[in-house]
C-alpha cells in the first residue's frame, strides 16, 4: 500500500507496545507544506499524526569542482516551512489502511488486464506465483502513475489513442531517481553547527538533509545525481560506498560510520517506472486527461494517480487531491444514473 511512499523502521526503533509511534524514514516523498496545501494539512490532522518542522538551522556545506574542498555556506529556510510527519509518510498511509476492512483490500495482485463485458469491467491480475484471479466492477479508478497505466495494462476495447499518447508523454514523479539514508546515534553535524544540508556537483549525492526523526535516531538523507543508466552500471555495495565517503567528505569522519544505511533505485522498480522515465525531466508537466471523453471506456474509468492532479502533480497532497476528484465524479454519475 501507498505506492512511492515508502517508509522504512530501523528494527531496534520499533516500539513493541505502541508500534505505529516508531520512527519512519522516508525513502519516497518526505514532506508536506500545510501552508498552501490545505487538503493534505486537515487530512493529517484528521489522522491525528503527529509532526515536526523539518531541522534547518546552521550552515549548509557546499561541494564544487573549482574548489579543493567542500566549504560553508550560510544556510536557510523554506518558505513555507516544510514539515514531515513523526512515522514517515508511511504513518499516513497505515493509519488510513487501518480504516479499511480486510475484505476491501486485496495485496499482491498486479492488474495485467481491463476487460468491457457489458454492464461489467473484468478486471485480470496475476500474484507473484502466476496465478491469474478475475475481478468485476462497474467503475474503475485506476491509482498508478499515466505512463504505467498506458504502457502496461490491457484494455479491452483499446483506449482511444489520444488518451495513449497523453498518459505515455507524463514523466513519472520519482522515476528517475535514487535516495540513500545513513543512521547516527547522534547528530554530530548539529554540534558542529551544521544544517544537515548539503549540494554537491562531485557526487554520487546531488542534494543532502537532515532526515531526524525528533528523539531519534538522527539521520542525512541524499538524492543521487548519478543518472539510472550510470547506477546500472554499478553495484548496490559500491553506491552505498561511495556515499559513505562522500558524507565523510562533507560532515566529517563519523558520517562514514552509519548505524543502519537504506537505498532505494526508483528507476529499478517496475511498479513505478518504464523505460522513458530513466532520464530526469524538465520538472511538472501540465496534468493529462483523467478519463475518456468518448467511447466505451468514458464514464467507465478514472485515472486519480498524483500526475493527474492539477494544482500538486507528483506530490501526496496531488494523490489526495487526484482521488477526491475521481470519487467525486463517479457519486455525481451515480446520482445521473438514479434521477
Amino acid at each position: 500500500m501507498g505506492g512511492r511512499i515508502l517508509s522504512v523502521v530501523p528494527p531496534r526503533a520499533v516500539n513493541p507496545i505502541h508500534p505505529t509511534q516508531a520512527p519512519g524514514f522516508d525513502l519516497g516523498p518526505s514532506w508536506f507544506w500545510p501552508e498552501y496545501q490545505g487538503d493534505l494539512a486537515r487530512l493529517v490532522e484528521q489522522l491525528q499524526l503527529e509532526t515536526f518542522p523539518e531541522f534547518e538551522t546552521g550552515e549548509m556545506v557546499v561541494e564544487r569542482l573549482a574548489t579543493p574542498a567542500p566549504y560553508r555556506v550560510p544556510g536557510y529556510s523554506s518558505a513555507p516551512q516544510s514539515w514531515r510527519l513523526a512515522g514517515g509518510m508511511g504513518a499516513l498511509v497505515t493509519r488510513l489502511q487501518d480504516g479499511l476492512k480486510g475484505d476491501r483490500m486485496h495485496l499482491g495482485q498486479v492488474l495485467h488486464r481491463l476487460e468491457i463485458c457489458g454492464e461489467q469491467i473484468v478486471l485480470t491480475t496475476r500474484n507473484e506465483k502466476g496465478e491469474t484471479k478475475q475481478w468485476q466492477g462497474g467503475t474503475i479508478l485506476l491509482a498508478l502513475p499515466p505512463r504505467l497505466a498506458a504502457q502496461t495494462l490491457d484494455f479491452q476495447p483499446a483506449l482511444p489513442q489520444y488518451l495513449v499518447e497523453d498518459w505515455s508523454a507524463v514523466p513519472t514523479w520519482m522515476a528517475p531517481h535514487a535516495k540513500y539514508v545513513a543512521l547516527y546515534d547522534k547528530p554530530f553535524w548539529r554540534e558542529q553547527g551544521l544544517s544537515g544540508e548539503a549540494r554537491s556537483v562531485l557526487g554520487p549525492l546531488q542534494e543532502i538533509h537532515d532526515a531526524s526523526a525528533p528523539d531519534g535516531p538522527f539521520g542525512l538523507f541524499g538524492f543521487l545525481g548519478l543518472p539510472a543508466r550510470d547506477r546500472r552500471s554499478l553495484t548496490e555495495p559500491l553506491l552505498l560506498e561511495a556515499c559513505r565517503e562522500q558524507l565523510g567528505r562533507l560532515f566529517g569522519m563519523a558520517a562514514t560510520g552509519s548505524v543502519t544505511e537504506y537505498y532505494k533505485d526508483w528507476a529499478a522498480d517496475p511498479f513505478t517506472a518504464t523505460a522513458a522515465d530513466t532520464h530526469i525531466g524538465d520538472g511538472h508537466v501540465p496534468a493529462p486527461r483523467a478519463a475518456p471523453e468518448e467511447g466505451p471506456w468514458a464514464g467507465r474509468i478514472y485515472a486519480i494517480g498524483s500526475e493527474w492532479a492539477r494544482e500538486f502533480p507528483g506530490y501526496v497532497a496531488g494523490a489526495l487531491e487526484s482521488a477526491t476528484i475521481g470519487v467525486n465524479r463517479i457519486c455525481l454519475n451515480r446520482e445521473d444514473r438514479n434521477r
